[in-house]
């Protein structure tokens, strides 16, 4: 099995890193492969909705889009992680994801994601809901814990002191080892994964 956690912060030793550290060790015991990849650090542009994408199968923007996308499809389980700015998710990050899942033709479906969040104090729940949002809209199986998934801490390190969110992190790696079993499991099964219909889409402006 494997796993990919994206750390959108830009500072590689902050309160995120403390997060995924928790999840990553949990996840290895479980069996998986993990690798982390950070981006919060990087000059990563937003989508110029130019659609070429569609006819080449991949962003014409040379960055670390397009060189992480066939990670991603080989992964079983994916874990965002932002630092909450002004109640939303670093920008940085943001950009990333959009731009992955829009111009790549991997098959989402099935694989297991989970949205963690970390800020000194507020603004939680509004990251956590803004980042779900890449998995349920491309079929994702949504994996949670014993509350919302987040982590408090300002400066480097205080994460250490949130003895319920580094528990809630261990909670949500486990639930995720035990849902990408299942998926497989499934998928391996006679039948497979079920056949979804061919998307009908319409426009509300007539």
């Amino acid at each position: 099995m494997k796993a990919i956690l994206v750390n959108g912060s830009p500072h590689p030793s902050g309160n995120t890193s403390l997060a995924l550290e928790e999840i990553e060790n949990v996840l290895k015991e479980e069996g998986f492969d993990v690798t982390v990849i950070q981006v919060g650090h990087l000059p990563i542009r937003g989508c110029l909705a130019c659609r070429k994408c569609h006819e080449i199968g991949r962003c014409v923007i040379e960055d670390r889009v397009k060189k992480d996308a066939p990670f991603f499809a080989e992964a079983d389980a994916l874990v965002f992680a932002s630092p909450v700015y002004y109640g939303m998710a670093n920008g940085t990050l943001v950009n990333y994801l959009q731009r992955l899942f829009f111009s790549s033709r991997i098959d989402w479906r099935y694989k297991v994601g989970a949205a963690v969040a970390v800020a000194r104090r507020g603004g939680i729940t509004s990251t956590f809901d803004e980042l779900n949002k890449f998995f349920s809209i491309n079929g994702m199986t949504v994996a949670g814990g014993q509350y919302w998934n987040g982590l408090h801490g300002r400066d480097p390190g205080e994460g250490k002191e949130d003895a319920e969110g580094l528990q809630q992190m261990r909670t949500l790696a486990r639930h995720i080892a035990f849902l990408s079993r299942a998926s497989i499991s499934e998928k391996e099964a006679e039948g497979g994964f079920p056949a979804d219909e061919a998307p009908t889409f319409t426009n509300f402006v007539r």
